[in-house]
């Protein structure tokens, strides 16, 4: 495939993360009440709406600061540039760091998308793993960790050009 076949494909993926996510966050903040929980399986998986100011995680979410929304804004639009910067660059065929870029690109474009409009980001899926709770996440956050994951796994797996020539 050509180059900007590629391009284009890419920023496809991301541009669907983005519609799937802002699809998604909208049905949740539409139908569920704020803190409300829909069991989808009971001990390990819920919709709960709820809603974060802060970063991943719910990370700096009850700062007091009025810096904080400017620097995740500040933040996001970096990481967008240098993702971005990369996709463009390195996006040639359909390997594992370029679908993990084009992943990030789409997660980060739909938190960015909440904290410009809302100044927080809808978080609605819970996971429990026995006692364990992991913090409420959407589909951006989904597709920023997948992506990252695809990132690591290449440069954990990926072979050398000597070991690709041999």
């Amino acid at each position: 495939m050509g180059r900007l076949i590629m391009r284009r494909f890419h920023f496809m993926i991301a541009l669907g993360v983005l519609l799937l996510d802002r699809l998604s966050k909208h049905i949740v903040a539409r139908d569920i009440s704020l803190h409300d929980t829909i069991t989808v399986i009971k001990r390990l998986v819920y919709i709960t709406h709820v809603e974060n100011r802060g970063a991943a995680f719910g990370l700096f979410n009850d700062s007091p600061s009025a810096w904080t929304l400017g620097l995740l804004v500040l933040f996001s639009i970096v990481a967008l540039v240098v993702v971005s910067t990369l996709l463009w660059r390195n996006g040639r065929g359909m390997s594992p760091s370029a679908v993990g870029l084009s992943l990030i690109l789409g997660g980060a474009l739909g938190n960015l998308w909440d904290r410009l409009l809302t100044g927080r980001v809808v978080d609605f899926l819970l996971v429990y793993i026995g006692s364990y709770q992991w913090p409420a996440f959407n589909v951006a956050d989904s597709a920023i960790v997948v992506g990252a994951g695809l990132l690591v796994f290449e440069i954990l797996f990926a072979k050398s050009p000597a070991e690709k020539s041999a």
